[in-house]
């Protein structure tokens, strides 16, 4: 599982609305000055995300938590929102090239066409799925107290 410590900013209900602060590794990997991973993580570095979990620890605004995510349920969001709608659009754009070869605009109408039904797809594949992509609420993280 993937975990990030987060700050419970409101409770409603059976659920929470815990804010994250996202940290890049990017600082203790050798390989960070050939990676253009550290590009990315620099443009979000330090931006706060808030996420809705279920309450299971009864935690109360202010309190410290975790938030979990299972690797593979992150692999399969990526693939289904990355992948899926990619690889649509390449098939749509191909059958178009075979069907009116030299047609450059039935192969743009035909990439835009699968490009937008694997969005839509991957939309109502992660809402059939809803509580298999969401995160979980770890454990309370105790308070340190400073002397």
């Amino acid at each position: 599982m993937i975990h990030e410590t987060g700050t419970v900013i409101s409770v409603s209900g059976d659920d929470a609305w815990v804010q994250t602060v996202r940290e890049s590794a990017c600082q203790s990997c050798k390989a960070r000055h050939g990676c253009g991973q550290k590009a990315l993580a620099g443009l979000s570095s330090g931006q706060s995300r808030q996420i809705r979990v279920a309450n299971t620890l009864q935690a109360r605004p202010g309190d410290q938590v975790t938030v979990a995510i299972e690797e593979s349920a992150l692999l399969k969001a990526s693939l289904l929102v990355y992948a899926l709608p990619l690889l649509l659009m390449v098939l749509a754009t191909a059958l178009a090239g075979v069907a009116m070869p030299g047609d450059d605009r039935v192969a743009i109408v035909a990439a835009v066409a699968g490009l937008a039904g694997g969005l839509w797809l991957a939309a109502r594949r992660s809402r059939a799925g809803a509580a298999y992509w969401q995160p979980v609420m770890g454990r309370l993280v105790p308070e340190v107290r400073q002397l």
